[in-house]
């Protein structure tokens, strides 16, 4: 919990003013663009964290709260089945509207109704909610980053978004595998602070004895993987895998182009050479097991990465791991519609850990688990290897 309302009151308006910074480099036309399912049109974004103070705070808990829209719950909602109809996901594109300029009242309207709230005596309860919200639109706010750069990538003019946007750094380290010795761990938050429901039901583990890297896979040794013909190599991929690769005629990360000059990238500073020392990113979890299967090793667990963070630096990807996304022992579901926020896709999802370069400050820590379906890749994902002892 925040320490005191006031510090709860700011961290609200940092957030929300957060997300609308992240659209300042946007023309109007960019709001309502959705080229695929995954990627949501960052109008929308903007609406759906706003309705989520409205449903499930101001709604139930301000005094004589007027809806600022009775139609925006079924545009807003994502998928809480228990609060009503919504627009159907891949419809999203297709709102022109409401308009950009009304959402953006919306916030408004919803921002100075919930800093009233905030200035009045509120229980804990309220204050709970208050914080699940502000990490839910910073999750949201990575959403925005990642589906923008999807939006602008996928432009054949390929527009740079901010010139000034850094997607990596360069790591400094010499490369060199960590140790961690055999033993059982505790695993999960240790109630310090901020955490999701799925974080919660700390317990020990077993864990051999493993190494693990100090550094990410960069672009230049997955070109080695190309180069090599991994994308050929049926004995490398999951079955499911394969048949992705297949399908989908997959032969290099998301983003990769390979021009007459050598390969080029996307980025958010628009298409550039592309940089062998940068970390690898844009990949599926299936191209993360291939590559480790190519090198005769393996991705670490979860479990292997959260005893091991504090030996490396970590957060400019979301880095796969080889864990199922499952829930903890003992997890149970919070009551009413806010159960339905991680716990009912713990199923045929592959968990990762870490951050990107895209999430936002004060939001991710060693305990955080991320959650994809394997072929996903327009997220910030790369991959660290591991090998058992």
């Amino acid at each position: 919990m925040i320490a005191t309302k006031p510090d709860l009151l700011q961290f609200f308006k940092k957030t929300r003013s957060h997300s609308e910074s992240i659209c300042e480099p946007l023309q109007i036309e960019d709001y309502v663009v959705q080229p695929i399912v995954d990627v949501s049109p960052p109008k929308w974004h903007l609406g759906h964290t706003t309705w989520f103070f409205e449903e499930f705070i101001l709604k139930p808990h301000k005094k004589e709260y007027k809806l600022f829209s009775e139609d925006f719950a079924f545009v807003f909602n994502s998928y809480y089945e228990s609060v009503g109809k919504r627009v159907v996901r891949t419809d999203r594109g297709n709102l022109s509207r409401p308009t950009v300029k009304e959402v953006y009242s919306y916030r408004n309207y919803v921002t100075e109704q919930l800093s009233e709230l905030l200035n009045e005596e509120v229980s804990e309860e309220i204050e709970g909610l208050v914080e699940i919200g502000i990490h839910h639109e910073k999750q949201h706010q990575e959403l925005l980053l990642t589906d923008i750069k999807y939006i602008l990538g996928n432009n054949p003019l390929t527009p740079a978004y901010r010139d000034d946007f850094q997607e990596s750094t360069i790591e400094s380290q010499k490369p060199q595998w960590i140790e961690i010795p055999e033993g059982i761990y505790t695993i999960g938050h240790r109630g310090d602070g901020f955490a999701y429901d799925n974080e919660f039901g700390r317990h020990k583990v077993f864990l051999q004895k493993f190494a693990i890297a100090n550094r990410f896979v960069t672009n230049g040794n997955y070109l080695e993987f190309i180069e090599a013909g991994g994308y050929e190599n049926v004995m490398l991929w999951h079955a499911e895998g394969w048949e992705w690769v297949q399908t989908h005629d997959i032969s290099k990360p998301l983003y990769w182009h390979k021009t007459e000059t050598g390969w080029q990238h996307y980025t958010m500073q628009g298409l550039n050479s592309l940089d062998p020392d940068a970390p690898l990113a844009h990949i599926s979890y299936y191209e993360a097991f291939a590559y480790a299967q190519w090198k005769g090793l393996r991705l670490p667990t979860e479990f292997e990465w959260e005893v091991a963070q504090e030996h490396f630096s970590w957060g400019q990807r979301w880095e796969w791991t080889e864990s199922a996304y499952l829930p903890y022992p003992g997890y149970t579901k919070v009551d009413g519609a806010l159960g339905e926020y991680n716990g009912k896709f713990m199923v045929s999802q592959k968990t990762l850990r870490g951050g990107s370069v895209a999430t936002s400050e004060k939001h991710t820590r060693p305990t955080y688990r991320n959650f994809f379906h394997p072929q996903l890749r327009w997220q910030f994902t790369g991959l660290r290897l591991a090998k058992t002892l």
